[in-house]
C-alpha cells in the first residue's frame, strides 16, 4: 500500500516532467551529443531529505530523459555525504563551503572512462553540480557536463 501510495505523490508532484524533459532534450541538443553520453547521473539527495521529499526531483527528470533518449541512468553510486544547509539565502562563496565534500563515489568503476551528464532541477551558482563533478572526475569519469531545468536568480 506504501508503495502505491509514494508512486502516486512521486507521480503527482511532478506531473509537469515529461513536459519539462520534452524540452530539455530539444534544449541540450545544442551542447550535448546523446550519441556519445554513457550515462545520466542525478544529483542526489542526502538520505534524510530524500526521506522528508519522499522523492528527488533529479532522479524523476534523469529517469525519464534516460527513457526518451535511451540513455542509462546511473543512481546510487554518487552519493550525499554531507548533510548541507539550505542554501536558498547563502552566497556564493558560502554555498561553495558549504558543498565541500559533500559527494562521494560509491563505486569508482561505474565512473571511470565514461561521458556523463549530470542532472539537476535548479542551478544557481553552481556550487552544487560543481561539487559533484569533482567527485566523478575523482572517480576517473573523462567528462562531465552540467545540465539543468532552470536556473535560479
Amino acid at each position: 500500500m506504501r508503495d502505491c501510495i509514494l508512486r502516486f505523490k512521486y507521480q503527482r508532484e511532478m506531473y509537469f516532467g515529461p513536459h519539462l524533459v520534452d524540452w530539455l532534450q530539444v534544449a541540450a541538443r545544442r551542447w550535448i551529443d546523446w550519441r556519445e553520453v554513457d550515462a545520466i547521473v542525478p544529483v542526489p539527495l542526502h538520505p534524510r531529505k530524500q526521506r522528508q521529499r519522499e522523492f528527488n526531483q533529479a532522479e524523476y527528470l534523469a529517469d525519464a530523459l534516460g527513457n526518451v533518449l535511451s540513455v542509462p541512468v546511473v543512481k546510487r553510486r554518487l552519493r550525499r555525504v554531507k548533510d548541507t544547509s539550505t542554501q536558498t539565502k547563502l552566497s556564493a562563496e558560502a554555498r561553495a563551503r558549504n558543498m565541500r565534500g559533500a559527494f562521494a563515489v560509491r563505486d569508482e568503476t561505474a565512473f571511470a572512462g565514461k561521458r556523463l551528464v549530470l542532472l539537476d532541477d535548479v542551478f544557481t551558482t553552481g556550487a552544487t553540480l560543481d561539487s559533484c563533478a569533482k567527485a566523478l572526475r575523482s572517480a576517473g569519469a573523462r567528462e562531465v557536463v552540467a545540465l539543468a531545468v532552470a536556473r535560479g536568480v
